[in-house]
């Protein structure tokens, strides 16, 4: 198993797809779409086109749906949700399907959905990923950041870090023989640093200090929690994403 990392999803290779490809946008949709399913949601279906996300939800009954919008980190006017995963209680998802769109998630899941098998990932999910990872070794991982608009997000890489940490912790090989890239070794040294302070990271990383504008305080606090739900989100058909656990 070789695992990549990619900042952004824009430096992912054109033409390739890996046999596992990982979504990774800690703040907030991964995030997100984890809760959401641990919490007894049917699915999440996401999209980059919020026009899209309307039509297509339109098509299911009222009540089995909730529609979830943030463009710049607020909620987009009309939906019921933004991109909290703390609205996301088992009250309000249980049985339903979130149709989701958001500045960055989305579009790194949209470059990487051709891929076998695709999953998401955020810190609160972290042990999840790794123990399927080193229980299929797909041969091919690409750890994808969303990045923010095109750019390096800190928290992102902090957390392909993290899960390339418990790969080598927990399949005894150094760092080297399942780095792919020089992003993975980078990766590694950035969640090592952080690792016991990954809310002092949020609030170093640009994003981090958009939300606290946007008095997301309580957000960044659950977000930087690690291993705290043992949901795997697994995309069933492009853009849908069901629990495997």
């Amino acid at each position: 198993m070789k695992l990549f990392v990619y900042h952004t999803p824009e430096q992912t290779p054109t033409g390739q797809a890996p046999d596992c490809a990982i979504a990774v946008d800690v703040l907030r949709a991964t995030s997100t779409i984890a809760t959401v399913l641990s919490a007894g949601g049917e699915a999440v279906q996401v999209f980059s086109d919020l026009e899209q996300l309307i039509a297509v939800s339109e098509t299911w009954p009222a009540q089995k749906r909730l529609r979830a919008g943030e463009r710049g980190g607020a909620k987009v006017a009309g939906f019921e949700l933004g991109n909290s995963p703390l609205d996301c209680t088992p009250e309000l998802v249980e049985g339903r399907r979130l149709f989701i769109s958001t500045t960055n998630g989305t579009r790194a899941l949209k470059r990487i959905e051709d891929s076998p098998t695709v999953l998401t990932a955020a810190f609160i999910n972290r042990a999840a990923v790794v123990n399927y990872l080193v229980e299929k070794q797909p041969e091919t991982v690409w750890i994808v950041g969303s990045g923010w608009e095109g750019s390096f997000s800190l928290e992102d890489t902090a957390c392909a870090g993290a899960i390339a940490h418990g790969v080598v912790e927990q399949s005894h090989l150094p760092p080297e023989d399942v780095a792919g890239n020089d992003e993975v070794i980078s990766a590694i040294a950035l969640y090592s640093q952080w690792q016991k302070d990954l809310l002092g990271l949020f609030h170093h990383a640009s994003h981090g200090k958009r939300l606290v504008r946007l008095d997301c305080h309580e957000d960044l606090k659950y977000c930087s929690q690690t291993d705290v739900l043992a949901v795997l989100p697994t995309q069933q058909e492009p853009g849908i994403f069901k629990s495997k656990s």
